[in-house]
């Protein structure tokens, strides 16, 4: 397996099928981490050096040798307290008040299978798939102890990280930082990819390089945010899609994160994932501990785009589980943007209608079906449905949409409450706010407190109540607003932002159990709680409340990144966009839907027969593709905020069928003919396209390319399916 310990020099080696980590206790029994990279045998301690570093401070123990110092050393779990000055993975404030911390070896145990947190999401694999490392560290002086977490899925070339921090003292402690990876670099000069964004422009990719200083990303808004995804890589100046190596990190939570990236004084590197320090003062009283959430560690010296394909798999097959990880995505028509709050039991009765005409297998009624929702201002808590406004019960509005031959889905959001309801009216306390003070309103609306059980649960007994009163096979759970006033009416205040998303996991957790053959969507605002946390939930999430399919294209080409297509929820909407005004032909609107998880976002009812026609074929063709759209290999052909065009692949396993699809961004005069070239083909054998019957040599399409007709016209998209000629 990939795990290996050698007793006389205490070196731990981590094996993958392309990569080695490696890390030695010294003689001091200070953890150090020796290598990440490329797979290599051999032990690297040699990489390290001693010599007196003037104003580098040396511990105790190093007595007159000032050689030593963890101010410079390489370190599996730095901590504030023994001399280093860099960013530290973990911060206590013990209960004199001292923020100081010496973790030293006491001991590890391997065993096969992966580790699981309590609690929270992580990666799970079978005792065959993977191995176990666990490594206790304690300070003698406060006894706090921190055992450290590495699963590793040899064959997916992943390595995962955690780490349980204990109080096993006699006093209280507070946890004031705690970070799950830190991968500490000696040589080497780095980019740091990360993904910025804003409600409705999600995970723009940014390249930059890492300087003397720190940078960092995270999120302080209750949720892993719009703004900064907790997914990041770390490259090779010269690294691409093809060539280099690279280093990703994806951490597998959906609250408040940090994200550091440090080139110290001597040129060394070093990069920690974990929780927000901000809003976080996590008490610890005797026989206490924390869970840090778990980061997700991948490393290719082939490009961005094979680091890619190591995470899709990950995800898709070790972070996923519902039953739809493995099964037919349905295709969707939702009525949020075919009718917004302005519906009954009729409408949806006619999308039902309309999708069937279509070949749609699902209609979602969106937000506005219950207690006193006719806009965003009021409702939000009480989750009885509004048979007034639907005109019969749901029970029989179910029966109707199925009785055309079309699912039932439906849209909550169980985490927010609004002032106008009568859940506010009866509990105030539920929801967080700071005593004395006015609340900070998002959307007009408020956040329940899911740190505490009681609260979950009646939401979830409300919810329920719901869910069963018909064939719901579907869920949008949707979370509209950034959190604030971070106050529970429970005692222990630094601990509400990290509880918080515990209790939207218990939820989730207890929702999954319950209804197990249900497809549940994640949604914060569109993709503003798009992580791995909650993939191990929701199978697909809303990737942007943004359906213009020019930015659909930015939007998901950063998404693609570290995520797996699979797990993108695309729509086709109606034109001009409702949030950008632009006009797209359908065909590009269907071309561009069709990486993800496909459905439509607009009224039937107003197409014309043609367009109609059009969708028919557009669900044909996806249904068609939906396999190797969720199964195959995804590959980034272009890159759309450079290039004059976007293009993306899809690609079997065995390389045998490819779905090139490409979109035009720009029209000029006179273009220039676009050439595209694919990549994981068999390059010694013949493609055939299933439309034209043209044959291609493999080799060809990779190093010479596919040339795009030039045809005038605006936005225009092609897709193309090969197949590997007999």
């Amino acid at each position: 397996m990939g795990i290996h310990y050698q007793q006389e020099n205490r070196i731990f080696t981590l094996q993958t099928e392309h990569a080695t980590y490696q890390m030695k206790v010294d003689n001091f029994g200070f953890l150090l981490h020796l290598y990440y990279g490329g797979k290599i045998t051999g032990s690297m301690d040699y990489l390290l050096t001693y010599y007196d570093r003037g104003f580098s401070g040396n511990p105790f123990d190093a007595g007159a040798d000032r050689t030593y110092s963890m101010d410079v050393l390489p370190q599996e779990y730095p901590v504030l307290g023994t001399g280093d000055y860099r960013n530290s993975a973990l911060v206590i404030r013990n209960g004199d008040e001292s923020e100081c911390c010496d973790l030293r070896y006491v001991s590890h145990r391997i065993y096969r299978g992966k580790y699981a947190l309590k609690g929270l999401p992580a990666v799970y694999a079978s005792e065959e798939e993977a191995e176990t490392l666990e490594i206790l560290l304690e300070d003698s002086a406060s006894r706090v102890q921190v055992k450290l977490l590495y699963g590793v899925l040899e064959k997916e070339d992943i390595i995962t990280r955690s780490a349980e921090i204990s109080n096993c003292g006699t006093g209280s402690i507070i946890v004031e930082k705690a970070a799950s990876a830190c991968l500490d670099f000696m040589t080497g000069d780095y980019d740091l990819l990360s993904f910025w964004g804003r409600h409705v422009m999600e995970r723009n990719l940014q390249r930059r390089e890492i300087a003397h200083g720190s940078f960092c990303i995270g999120s302080r808004r209750g949720t892993s945010s719009h703004q900064y995804n907790p997914a990041v890589i770390l490259a090779g100046k010269d690294t691409t899609e093809e060539h280099g190596g690279c280093y990703g990190l994806v951490f597998v939570y959906s609250g408040n994160f940090m994200c550091e990236a440090e080139r110290d004084q001597y040129g060394q590197t070093r990069m920690l994932m974990g929780l927000q320090s901000d809003l976080f003062h996590y008490s610890l009283e005797q026989g206490e501990n924390l869970t840090v959430p778990e980061t997700i560690l991948s490393y290719t010296d082939k490009g961005f785009g094979q680091l890619s394909i190591q995470f899709h798999r990950c995800i898709l097959n070790h972070i996923c589980r519902s039953k739809y990880r493995d099964q037919p995505r349905p295709v969707i028509l939702n009525s949020w943007e075919a009718a917004y709050f302005d519906f009954d039991g009729e409408t949806i009765s006619r999308l039902a209608e309309n999708a069937a005409a279509l070949g749609i297998d699902m209609v979602v009624m969106d937000d506005g079906w219950f207690g006193k929702r006719e806009d965003d201002n009021s409702g939000l808590g009480d989750w009885q449905v509004n048979e007034r406004k639907l005109g019969c019960t749901l029970k029989e509005l179910i029966e109707k949409v199925n009785g055309v031959g079309v699912k039932f889905g439906i849209w909550i959001e169980p985490e927010m409450v609004s002032e106008d309801s009568i859940l506010y009216r009866e509990h105030p306390d539920w929801a967080l706010r700071i005593p004395g003070r006015k609340p900070v309103r998002g959307r007009n609306q408020l956040v329940l407190d899911f740190s505490r059980e009681e609260v979950r649960e009646a939401v979830f007994d409300a919810v329920c109540r719901v869910l069963d009163q018909g064939n719901v096979e579907y869920v949008k759970w949707d979370m509209n607003r950034s959190i604030t006033d971070i106050y529970s009416m429970q005692d222990k205040q630094g601990r509400v932002a990290y509880d918080y998303v515990l209790g939207v996991y218990d939820f989730l957790e207890k929702l999954t159990t319950r209804y197990p053959d249900m497809l549940i969507e994640g949604c914060s605002g569109g993709g503003g709680r798009f992580d791995a946390g909650m993939l191990y939930y929701t199978p697909q999430i809303w990737c942007s409340d943004n359906t213009d399919a020019l930015d659909r294209v930015l939007i998901q080409y950063g998404t693609s990144f570290l995520y797996p297509i699979s797990a993108v929820a695309a729509h086709v909407s109606a034109v001009p966009n409702h949030q950008t005004g632009r006009s797209v032909s359908l065909h590009t609107r269907g071309v561009v839907a069709m990486t993800g998880a496909f459905g439509y976002e607009l009224d039937p009812g107003k197409l014309t027969d043609e367009e109609k026609e059009e969708i028919r074929k557009q669900v044909r063709q996806y249904k068609k593709h939906e396999e190797l759209i969720r199964k195959g290999d995804y590959y980034r052909l272009s890159d759309p905020f450079r290039d004059a065009h976007a293009a993306w692949q899809f690609t079997s396993e065995n390389g045998d069928r490819v779905l090139l699809n490409v979109v035009m961004l720009e029209t000029h005069g006179n273009m220039p003919v676009t050439y595209v070239k694919l990549r994981g083909l068999k390059a010694d054998k013949v493609y055939e396209d299933t439309d034209t019957g043209k044959r291609y040599q493999g080799s060809a399409l990779m190093e010479a390319g596919m040339p795009m007709p030039v045809e005038p016209g605006e936005y225009l998209a092609r897709q193309i399916e090969l197949y590997v000629r007999q």
